[in-house]
């Protein structure tokens, strides 16, 4: 019998990313409401409490509402892939890949990550957790995203206005993703981010510079590159990528809508400087790729199921 899966928000970027994943697919029907009662409240808390699973594709505070509305008893299991609930207490966080597949497949409540923290991540949390690297160093990431991150807004101002060639914001620094950058990492300090939005639709690189030569009790390239290997050894999803052509990595405008997520280090002749570099989809395993691979997860299907890969 197929399950239900009510998408909260299911007119958004993310959402109907999600809902293409599943079209087709007969493990899930799809709740849906109709436009004049997408915001009726009753219609919403019904939704949410009598389905299987509910996918909150909300602002934070609407993520924290729809999770209020449900009803006490209720079996539904959520995946909220807003910033609400990535270090709240009883939330498991949704990346199988560092956070384990069995705590997410039994999870009743899943954040989604976010999508620059899933590339930050991706690279830092087993080299710390292997004490490659030292969790007390000041790290800095800086990350260029696709404009279709930033939800309809920043679509039609990039859309709108060919002029636009880099898009820096979080000056004032304290981005939403660098609580989860730092708590899922285990790092003693939150991390330096510098993002930044190109006029791409899609694709996104988060960059670590590391000045191995200086840091106290530092791995080499070498040796960062061969444990990032051996983690996700076994991943369909978080791959190594190969070395590049021509000595440089590419964004193109043109990218295809992809779940995967390809991981690299790079150093200098001498190896005391380093680069780690994630090259995703930031719609894919950045937001909806990674909500479907919980939700197969927490389903018991293949976790690819469904995915772009």
């Amino acid at each position: 019998m197929a399950k239900t899966v009510f998408i909260d928000g299911a007119a958004g970027t993310t959402g109907l990313e999600i809902r293409e994943r599943l079209r087709g697919r007969d493990e899930f029907d799809v709740v849906s409401l109709d436009d004049d009662r997408r915001k009726d409240r009753a219609a919403r808390a019904e939704a949410l409490s009598t389905s299987d699973f509910a996918i909150l594709c909300l602002p934070d505070d609407a993520a924290r509402e729809s999770v209020a509305l449900i009803e006490p008893g209720s079996r539904v299991r959520v995946i909220d892939a807003s910033t609400a609930h990535r270090v709240a207490p009883g939330w498991v966080f949704g990346f199988p890949e560092i956070a384990g597949r069995d705590a997410v497949a039994r999870a009743a409540r899943g954040s989604n990550p976010g999508c620059y923290s899933t590339g930050f991540i991706a690279l830092m949390a087993p080299l710390v957790s292997a004490g490659l690297l030292p969790a007390e160093w000041p790290y800095t990431c800086n990350a260029v995203s696709g404009y279709s991150g930033g939800g309809k807004a920043l679509i039609e101002r990039f859309e709108g206005d060919h002029d636009i060639a880099w898009r820096g914001y979080a000056l004032a620094l304290g981005h939403k993703h660098v609580p989860e950058m730092q708590e899922h990492c285990g790092l003693a300090l939150p991390p330096l981010f510098s993002p930044a939005v190109v006029p791409a639709h899609r694709g996104m690189v988060a960059e670590i510079p590391l000045p191995l030569g200086v840091m106290a009790g530092a791995a080499s390239a070498d040796a960062l590159r061969e444990c990032l290997a051996e983690y996700y050894a076994d991943s369909p999803i978080v791959i190594m990528g190969e070395e590049p052509l021509f000595g440089e990595l590419l964004l193109r405008r043109s990218r295809e809508p992809s779940d995967r997520m390809e991981l690299f280090v790079f150093a200098s002749p001498d190896g005391a400087q380093a680069r780690l570099v994630a090259l995703l989809d930031n719609l894919g395993k950045g937001a909806s790729g990674a909500a479907v691979q919980s939700l197969n997860l927490m389903a018991g299907l293949e976790e690819t199921t469904g995915l772009r890969l």
